[in-house]
């Protein structure tokens, strides 16, 4: 009886919305690349290719970005001459060096067809693309830094 009552007080209690701390996203403001390459970032990941991925994908909304399994997943974003096509992209940094294997890029697209968005293969070179620009980023930041991998 006295577990009853205490779960139902709980349900009940009221919380001053003016004691709750507001939202933020710890991305912005952060400059990640500024540690240098072997930096762990608590995860084991690059911190040049890391801040090179956010970087390049700046354009796109993000949905998450887990800097300590380093795993960046944005949202659906429309390009504005394209109305019926989007596109996602997930990137996955996976290891403290800066080499192009320790990146993988995945993106999805989607078309506009029939009233609602279908699959649709992306091209080779899109991927490819992105990729190649994560790593660009990634070995401009490194040389900001004087070529310090720490």
């Amino acid at each position: 009886m006295l577990a009853l009552g205490t779960i139902a007080a709980c349900g009940h209690s009221e919380r001053d919305p003016n004691s709750l701390t507001k939202p933020r996203n710890h991305l912005l403001g952060v400059d990640r690349g500024a540690e240098g390459g072997a930096d762990q970032l608590k995860g084991g990941v690059n911190a040049y290719l890391w801040r090179g991925a956010i970087d390049t994908l700046s354009f796109m909304p993000l949905a998450s970005a887990d800097a300590v399994g380093g795993v960046i997943l944005t949202d659906w974003y429309q390009p504005v001459a394209s109305k019926n096509e989007r596109f996602k992209i997930a990137a996955y940094v996976l290891d403290r060096r800066l080499r192009s294997d320790a990146l993988r890029v995945s993106v999805f697209r989607q078309e506009y067809q029939g009233g609602q968005w279908q699959d649709t293969p992306v091209s080779e070179t899109i991927t490819s693309d992105i990729t190649t620009r994560i790593l660009a980023r990634a070995r401009q930041l490194r040389a900001e830094n004087g070529g310090r991998d720490n």
